[in-house]
């Protein structure tokens, strides 16, 4: 790679970080309002009886958290073990990594607002199917609940009464608690993943020519079964994703398929995969592969037919939405974005170069 060329993904790199900061740090702070607001154990003591409506309840708690597909599994299995059915745990599994208020920010500063409505709710839809077709083939058992144990999740933080003193901590002390957990624990473990997205973003938009993508993947079947076969084994979560997605949208892929990629990516990994067959068994774990595929190809085409009905062209309003932040409130976002993420990226090459 020459230098002209590495400069150039630098820059290309760099436009995506500016239109996305101002959202990230929206998406991220809107993370820590949740866990203030959102107790663990509130979440887990629904999701036990029943075969439909723990199951609804599930993927709707699932869609604003922002939880990563490797960061969900302790959740998952926290749920899991309080004594959630299959079918809420597959819900919740499928819903929480496919969007979050982190990604959902980041889908409108750099897709357009029809994408940004259409994951979540692809989301949702694949994770009620998914949860209620688990709990017809295999019917919950009556269970008792344990709400006394806390949920896990990212960083396995509780903000509830000191277990010492008995005092409930204040409202400014809760908010203090949610924003050093949006800015720091949240974020540090995204960042690493984000930055790596928005580095492929700008790679994309450097190498690969205009409309080159279009005749592989510019819409149909093909093009979604295509880019299963890509997004299925890969880890990447859904802020990651993102970037990437509006790259290979201005290059030419329909938004349709871009929507496979945004859906199965953040959703599927072998990682997770191999997890989840320990949480609910290899038959409820081949249910949740294969709706997803299913579903990320019915919606992926349901979106590129809505386009067409609409006579939208994706590449003309993709980013846009950055346009309405001044320079440099997004020069700020970004700058600020870059200094939360010096630790985490340190720690994640010095972990990586530990195991060279």
């Amino acid at each position: 790679m020459n230098e002209s060329l590495f400069v150039r993904i630098l820059f290309e790199s760099w436009d995506m970080l500016l239109e996305a900061s101002t959202y990230i740090l929206f998406g991220i702070a809107f993370g820590g309002i949740i866990k203030v607001f959102m107790p663990t154990d509130f979440i887990a003591k629904h999701l036990g009886q029943g075969k439909f409506l723990p199951v609804i309840k599930a993927a709707l708690f699932g869609i604003p958290l922002p939880l990563c597909s490797c960061g969900v599994l302790p959740a998952a299995s926290g749920l899991k073990n309080q004594g959630a059915n299959n079918g809420a745990t597959v819900a919740f599994l499928i819903s929480t990594p496919e969007s979050g208020v982190d990604s959902i920010s980041i889908t409108y500063a750099l897709l357009d607002p029809l994408l940004t409505i259409a994951r979540p709710l692809a989301a949702l839809i694949t994770a009620l199917f998914a949860g209620f077709a688990e709990n017809i083939v295999n019917p919950p058992q009556k269970t008792t609940l344990k709400t006394s144990t806390l949920l896990p999740m990212a960083g396995q933080t509780t903000m509830g009464a000191n277990p010492f003193t008995g005092e409930k901590p204040t409202f400014l002390q809760e908010l203090n608690q949610g924003i050093k957990y949006a800015f720091l624990e949240l974020w540090g473990d995204i960042a690493p993943y984000f930055f790596l997205g928005i580095f492929l973003g700008g790679l994309i938009t450097a190498l690969i020519p205009d409309d080159f993508l279009k005749s592989y993947l510019g819409g149909g079947l093909p093009s979604m079964l295509l880019m299963l076969l890509i997004g299925i084994p890969i880890y990447i979560c859904a802020s990651a994703s993102t970037p990437i997605a509006a790259a290979l949208i201005l290059k030419g892929i329909s938004p349709g398929t871009a929507l496979v990629f945004l859906l199965t990516g953040p959703a599927t990994n072998i990682t997770s995969l191999s997890v989840l067959v320990g949480i609910l068994g290899k038959r409820a774990a081949v249910l949740y592969l294969c709706t997803i595929a299913l579903f990320a190809v019915l919606c992926g085409l349901a979106v590129d037919q809505l386009y067409v009905m609409l006579d939208l062209d994706v590449r003309a309003v993709t980013g846009k939405a950055a346009e309405i932040i001044p320079y440099s409130v997004q020069l700020l976002s970004a700058l600020l974005i870059i200094s939360l993420s010096i630790k985490p990226l340190w720690l994640t090459i010095k972990r990586q170069l530990s195991t060279l």
